[in-house]
């Protein structure tokens, strides 16, 4: 593959980019912006984690405990597909009046939710939330694309990513402190005045290029079948394995529509004018790799947050607030990684050694964790989430420095938007896949239970069993059956980690493969377009 981008080439780029120059922004002025940014991202990143400690609460309240996965599938599926939307979007239409109004809708779905009087309101109010918090994480990546130079980014990419690995320990003793203090109807009003702040800094100090040029056409067709496929991949993984049986008409059905909608898609974004995605950005290869990697890696961070907070209270028998304090290991690696790498890339200009050295040490971490049993000291199972931490902060923020420094200024937030999508598509899949193995590894493990010791497993549907098994439930078991409920956990989770290598030492060998190319001094403009010094792309 080549950088190119020869095919499908974008038209009348001298229209579609007109512009009413705004001037750049002064430093006090791009602090301000960065802070509106990140409230924004705050924003998104603690909605995904806050709700999970309320969730028995508002379940209870609301009386609607089938319908609990749908609480959190709701959000993920509408970001999911608001993903690429919101990237083209801010291509067209300029990114300021874009984010401002995923913030609004985002604020509207949190009021919605805060008063919602039952599960089937609640779903439909975090989906419209979801649109919202979809567009607040792009376009904040795009803006800050947008106002500081490639060169310069990697610092502020750094503090973005420690935004995430705050949020997922902030989220869930947030959460858990507003339900039992107040109610858990704040864990949605608290947004409301960090998202006026955020209006408010990106109303007054915000200054970005209008569009100009003629209306462009919007590629409704692409619109739809991605969402489409979006749907049927999202629904696969979220129901395959635990609502349905893998090898079910419904998982079969979906599978089948997200082929065929994949397909559809590629054949529309061919003929598009202006396509949601342009099919010229697979013609670049760090374009792709970006994407493969990202999967990679993304997989094997999402399982594990995924996961481990299962194995740190079925096996070692804390609470679920205890269990995200005790994943702080991984969370400070995460800051640590990214500040720190953000700015030695500014410093020195040179990107590409992170993502090779990011996977590796994703490689050791898992080796670490994959090793863990019930009796593993938590300074062991501390030392394999810090340097899972370190990895995954050294690679997921500098993949999407890569992709803006790469991608033409007309495509900036596109190709920022499906870096993420094809991340969140590929991590999802991963997580229901190894949570799958995982629950077959477990049933295969308590088939081994004496008959006799089942009469005190909780029952559903009339049948005894696992899958109702709470911490609580598990301490208040005889001592002997609590043992070997303890083990068969700690030997079906823990080699989940094992099963994640494969593909991260796929990322790793692909990291190899980067093109290395100058970072943009410059504001608007990406690597290898700033005259002489590109011409020389590094490796």
């Amino acid at each position: 593959m080549t950088s190119t981008h020869a095919a499908d080439q974008p038209p009348d780029q001298s229209a579609a980019a007109a512009e009413a120059s705004a001037g750049p922004l002064t430093k006090k002025q791009i602090r301000w912006v960065f802070l509106g940014v990140m409230l924004t991202m705050l924003l998104g990143a603690l909605d995904q984690t806050i709700v999970t400690t309320a969730l028995p609460t508002i379940v209870g309240e609301l009386n609607g405990l089938d319908h609990l996965s749908w609480v959190i599938t709701a959000y993920m599926l509408a970001a999911t597909v608001g993903l690429p939307i919101y990237g083209k979007a801010g291509d067209l239409f300029g990114r300021k009046v874009v984010f401002q109004f995923a913030i609004v809708v985002f604020l509207i779905g949190s009021v919605l939710c805060g008063v919602a009087q039952d599960m089937n309101q609640l779903i439909l109010f975090r989906a419209l939330q979801g649109i919202g918090g979809g567009g607040l994480m792009i376009s904040a990546q795009s803006i800050i694309a947008e106002v500081v130079s490639a060169r310069e980014r990697g610092r502020y990419m750094g503090a973005i990513g420690g935004v995430f690995g705050f949020s997922s320990i902030a989220g869930p003793l947030l959460g858990g402190l507003f339900t039992d203090q107040l109610d858990w109807r704040w864990i949605f009003y608290i947004n409301l005045p960090l998202g006026a702040l955020a209006l408010v800094v990106t109303s007054t100090v915000l200054q970005l290029p209008r569009r100009g040029g003629p209306k462009p056409k919007l590629d409704y067709l692409g619109t739809v079948l991605l969402a489409a496929a979006s749907v049927c991949v999202v629904l696969l993984t979220s129901w395959g394995g635990s609502t349905y049986d893998w090898n079910s008409p419904v998982i079969i059905g979906l599978g089948v529509g997200a082929v065929v909608a994949a397909v559809l898609f590629v054949a529309a974004e061919r003929r598009a004018a202006e396509p949601i995605i342009p099919l010229r950005l697979f013609n670049d290869r760090d374009f792709v790799l970006t994407a493969l990697i990202g999967v990679s890696v993304g997989i094997a961070m999402f399982s594990t947050v995924s996961y481990l907070p299962t194995f740190l209270q079925m096996v070692n028998g804390v609470s679920a607030t205890v269990s995200g304090l005790l994943m702080i290991p991984m969370v400070v690696g995460m800051l640590v990684a990214t500040i720190g790498t953000g700015r030695r890339i500014a410093s020195t200009g040179k990107y590409k050694i992170w993502p090779i050295i990011g996977t590796g040490v994703v490689i050791v971490g898992l080796i670490l964790l994959g090793g863990m049993d019930a009796d593993t000291p938590y300074a062991y199972n501390a030392s394999g989430m810090l340097l899972l931490g370190l990895g995954v902060g050294m690679v997921l923020q500098n993949l999407v420095l890569i992709v803006q420094n790469t991608a033409p200024p007309q495509d900036l937030g596109t190709a920022t938007s499906a870096n993420n999508y094809f991340r969140q598509i590929g991590a999802s899949f991963g997580i229901a896949v190894f949570g799958s193995i995982f629950v077959g590894r477990l049933n295969d493990r308590m088939a081994e239970l004496p008959p006799q010791a089942t009469g005190h497993l909780p029952t559903q549907g009339g049948e005894a069993g696992i899958s109702s098994m709470t911490p609580d439930m598990l301490q208040g078991l005889p001592d002997q059956l609590r043992e070997f409920i303890v083990h068969a956990f700690a030997g079906a989770l823990a080699p989940i980690f094992y099963y994640a290598l494969p593909v991260a030492v796929v990322g790793f060998v692909l990291s190899f493969f980067l093109i290395e190319k100058p970072l943009s001094t410059e504001v608007g403009t990406s690597g290898g377009g700033n005259g002489p010094e590109a011409a020389a792309a590094a490796d």
